[in-house]
């Protein structure tokens, strides 16, 4: 790895891990549904504009088709969707913290699920991760932390893990922001309906609001996206995603810095030993580069590694 992948990575790492932070904000005055139905449809608009404007096609191939339905449906509609409603509920702190937590149960599904036999690293990172997430949701249900709320963000992070399974390298072969846009269509379609059924609270139009609107979509979808594309693309994929063990602190420090979010003694030890189990998960996949074989699949626009 190079500085200037190492520079990439660090940068979405830091942008990945804000969005939570700024989706607080916006849930804080407005309802969290029509909020993220309307971000994935400005979203998915610019992003199909851009991608036609590179030469990009309508033209997807059937695994294609079935990676944008899917993703659209799982990461954007129920991941995303219920992030945002549970962080009505838990603080962004917490979000981010149960959301860096996906590259973890994805390797535990690719093992119980698909057979993959994880190298012994792997297994030590595994019940290293997950020991430091229950031993953060423990301390904060003990502290008053509402119970809902993990539980929504539990079932987001599940069904992006489901999903990321069941496309896998299904987003290779071109076109990959005209896919990235489409998604971001069929995600704000699956959510404007509960969103038009939902009871829709008082709408403060604030600039608070607006600027946390407008960096959700910029900065920590469309760019974040972008960048990490590139940075698949430059290093492969699991390379990168080594960088997802930066995500837990990241997220945690950028809530404390901008919410003012109390940063607990549990939580501190906890993030570490998750980001010590992530890291050593990633570093398990790595290969010799002389059995490199081939540029690695494409990742989901959230950074779900597929292999």
């Amino acid at each position: 790895m190079d500085l200037r992948s190492i520079v990439m990575g660090l940068a979405f790492a830091l942008m990945w891990s804000s969005a939570f932070t700024s989706a607080r904000i916006i849930v804080a005055e407005t309802s969290p549904l029509a909020a993220s139905a309307v971000r994935f449809l400005v979203a998915g608009l610019i992003a199909v504009a851009i991608a036609r404007a590179r030469g990009q096609n309508w033209r997807l191939s059937r695994p294609q088709l079935r990676a944008t339905i899917i993703f659209g449906l799982c990461q954007n509609a129920l991941y995303l969707g219920l992030f945002f409603v549970a962080m009505q509920r838990i603080e962004a702190s917490l979000a981010s913290i149960l959301a860096s937590s996906m590259p973890l149960v994805v390797a535990l599904a690719a093992w119980a699920v698909f057979g993959e036999r994880p190298r012994p690293l792997a297994v030590a990172g595994l019940a290293a991760g997950i020991g430091g997430v229950i031993l953060i949701m423990g301390s904060r249900l003990g502290g008053g932390a509402d119970p809902a709320g993990i539980g929504y963000c539990v079932i987001g992070v599940l069904a992006l893990a489901a999903a990321t399974l069941s496309v896998r390298g299904a987003t290779s072969g071109g076109n990959v922001l005209m896919i990235v846009g489409l998604q971001m269509l069929v995600g704000a379609a699956a959510l404007a309906v509960p969103a038009l059924i939902a009871p829709f609270p008082p709408l403060h139009l604030t600039p608070r609001l607006v600027a946390a609107f407008l960096y959700t979509v910029f900065v920590a979808g469309l760019a974040a996206t972008f960048l990490w594309f590139v940075l698949v693309n430059r290093i492969g994929a699991t390379r990168a995603a080594t960088f997802h063990f930066l995500n837990p602190a990241f997220g945690v420090a950028i809530a404390w810095a901008v919410l003012g979010e109390p940063v607990h003694p549990t939580d501190m030890v906890g993030v570490a030993i998750i980001a010590a189990g992530i890291l050593a998960v990633q570093l398990s996949k790595q290969r010799p580069a002389a059995q490199a074989a081939g540029p690695a699949p494409v990742l989901s626009s959230r950074g779900v590694p597929r292999s």
